[in-house]
C-alpha cells in the first residue's frame, strides 16, 4: 500500500449510498469510481475492494441489471486492477445468481461473470463454479449433452488453490453429465483422474459413493460383471454404510449376486470365497445359500433355483427391469453362469458323458448343451473332446506319447537313484559292524 483512504472511504461511502437510495444511482456510482481510481493507483486494496462491491451491491438493489453488468465489466477492465479486487466482487455477484427470479436477467449476469472470469488464472475457481451452474441450467433445459460439453472445459485436476472435496465434486458432476450423455469413453477417462485411495479418507464418504455407483452404470454397459462386483464391494466396506443396516445388507446382496453373475475365472473364485467369509452373510440367508450353491461341487438344477430366489433377487432394478423384448439380460447371464458350473461339475466328476445324458443333467437341449461345453473349451475353463458321430463327450485329456517317454524316464531315474542310495546306506551299515567286531 502506497497510501491509506480507509478514512476517506469511510467518510464518502455512506453518503454516496445515502445519494443512491435518493434515486440518483448515476451520481452515485460516478463519485465512488472516482475515489476507486485513487484507492487503486495507491494500491489500497481494501479500499477497493470495499468500492467495487459497494457499486455492484447498490446496482444490485436498485434492480439496475444493466448498469450492473455494465459495471462489472468496468471494474474488471480499469488499468492496473489489483487481482484480489477482482476476485471479491465477482464473489459478492455471484451471490446474486440465486436471487434473481428473472431466469433470462440471470443468464446475462451469469454470461457477464463468465467473460469477466475467462482466462483469468486468479479466479479460475469462480469460472468453474459459474461453468458449473451454466451447465446446470442447461440440464434442466433439457440440453443434457450441450450441458455434458459446457462442464468438460474446465479441467479442475489442474486448479492447486481448489479444496480436494470440490474438485472430486466437480470430476463427479463431469461423470454424470457423460453417463447422461452416454459417452463411456469420456467417463472412463474422467474416472482416472480421482484417486481411489485419497475416497477412503472419512471426508470422502459421500463422494465414494457416488462414484462407484457412477462406475457401476460405466460397467454395466459393457457387462462386466465382476467389475461391478468390486464396486458395490467398495461402498460396502465405507464406514457410512457400515452403520446402517438396511443400506450394507442392500450392498451386500449386491456383491452376491453380481459375484455369481460374474464369469468363472480365478479371480472371480478367489473373490466370491473372500466374500462367503463375511461373518454378515449369514444374516441374510436367501444370499448365503445362493453364493454356497456356486461354490459347492455339486449341481444345480435352474427350475428350482429360479423359483427359490426370483422374488429375493427380483427386489433390485437390475433383475426387475425388463427390456424393449420383455426380456432381462441378467436373469439371462445367471442361467449361463448356472449351466456353465454344472459342466465345470459334470467335467469333475466324468471322464465320458453321451450328449443326452449331458443334456438331462443341463436342463437342456442337445445342440444348447453342446454350444455351452465349446465356450468353456475357447475360454480354457474345461477341457473337453467331443465325438459327434457316438455322441460321446470326452473330458480326459489323453497324454502325448512324447510326455509318457518323459515320464518314464523321470521315474527310471528317480528309480535308480533310489538303489543307489540304498546300496550306499547297506555299505556303510556293514563297515560299522565289522569294526564293532
Amino acid at each position: 500500500m502506497q497510501e491509506d483512504f480507509s478514512a476517506k472511504v469511510e467518510q464518502l461511502l455512506p453518503e454516496q449510498i445515502k445519494i443512491a437510495k435518493a434515486g440518483k444511482l448515476e451520481e452515485a456510482i460516478e463519485n465512488l469510481l472516482a475515489l476507486e481510481k485513487q484507492t487503486r493507483q495507491g494500491e489500497d486494496y481494501h479500499s477497493t475492494t470495499k468500492l467495487a462491491t459497494n457499486i455492484i451491491k447498490l446496482c444490485f438493489e436498485a434492480q439496475d441489471w444493466k448498469r450492473l453488468n455494465d459495471n462489472l465489466q468496468l471494474l474488471a477492465k480499469r488499468r492496473g486492477q489489483l487481482r484480489t479486487v477482482v476476485q471479491d466482487f465477482v464473489k459478492e455477484a455471484m451471490t446474486y445468481l440465486d436471487k434473481i427470479a428473472d431466469q433470462k436477467i440471470r443468464m446475462e449476469l451469469l454470461d457477464t461473470l463468465r467473460q469477466i472470469t475467462e482466462g483469468k488464472i486468479y479466479v479460475e475457481i469462480e469460472r468453474a463454479r459459474l461453468t458449473k451452474i451454466l451447465a446446470k441450467v442447461k440440464e434442466d433445459e433439457g440440453k443434457i449433452a450441450e450441458a455434458a460439453d459446457i462442464l468438460q472445459e474446465i479441467q479442475v485436476e489442474t486448479f492447486g488453490q481448489m479444496d480436494k472435496v470440490e474438485k472430486t465434486d466437480f470430476i463427479l458432476e463431469q461423470m454424470r453429465l457423460c453417463l447422461a450423455k452416454k459417452d463411456y469413453i469420456r467417463t472412463q477417462i474422467l474416472s482416472n483422474k480421482i484417486s481411489r485411495k485419497m475416497l477412503n479418507d472419512k471426508d470422502f464418504q459421500d463422494l465414494k459413493i457416488r462414484f462407484f455407483n457412477y462406475m457401476v452404470a460405466y460397467f454395466a454397459h459393457d457387462g462386466k460383471y465382476l467389475e461391478i462386483c468390486k464396486c458395490y464391494q467398495n461402498i460396502y466396506d465405507t464406514p457410512k454404510i457400515q452403520e446402517n443396516e438396511a443400506e450394507w445388507k442392500r450392498y451386500l446382496q449386491l456383491v452376491v449376486a453380481f459375484v455369481c453373475l460374474a464369469p468363472f475365472d480365478n479371480e472371480q473364485h478367489d473373490l466370491a470365497n473372500r466374500i462367503n467369509e463375511d461373518k454378515k452373510l449369514s444374516q441374510i440367508p436367501e444370499y448365503k445359500n445362493l453364493l454356497t450353491a456356486f461354490l459347492t461341487q455339486e449341481l444345480m438344477r435352474w427350475p428350482q433355483l429360479e423359483k427359490s430366489y426370483a422374488g429375493e433377487l427380483n427386489r433390485h432394478s437390475f433383475f426387475s427391469d425388463v427390456g424393449s423384448d420383455g426380456k432381462n439380460q441378467f436373469w439371462i447371464d445367471l442361467r449361463k453362469r448356472v449351466v456353465e458350473h454344472n459342466i465345470r461339475v459334470i467335467a469333475a466328476y466324468y471322464s465320458r458323458i453321451t450328449y443326452k445324458r449331458l443334456s438331462q443333467l443341463l436342463d437342456l437341449p442337445a445342440n444348447d448343451a453342446e454350444k455351452f461345453v465349446s465356450d468353456l473349451v475357447v475360454g480354457k475353463v474345461i477341457y473337453a473332446k467331443m465325438d459327434r458321430p457316438t455322441g460321446i463327450i470326452s473330458f480326459k485329456k489323453k497324454k502325448d506319447p512324447n510326455e509318457f517317454l518323459n515320464e518314464w524316464s523321470s521315474n527310471v531315474a528317480d528309480l535308480l537313484n533310489l538303489v543307489e542310495n540304498t546300496c550306499h546306506l547297506i555299505a556303510r551299515e556293514n563297515m560299522v559292524h565289522k569294526i564293532e567286531a
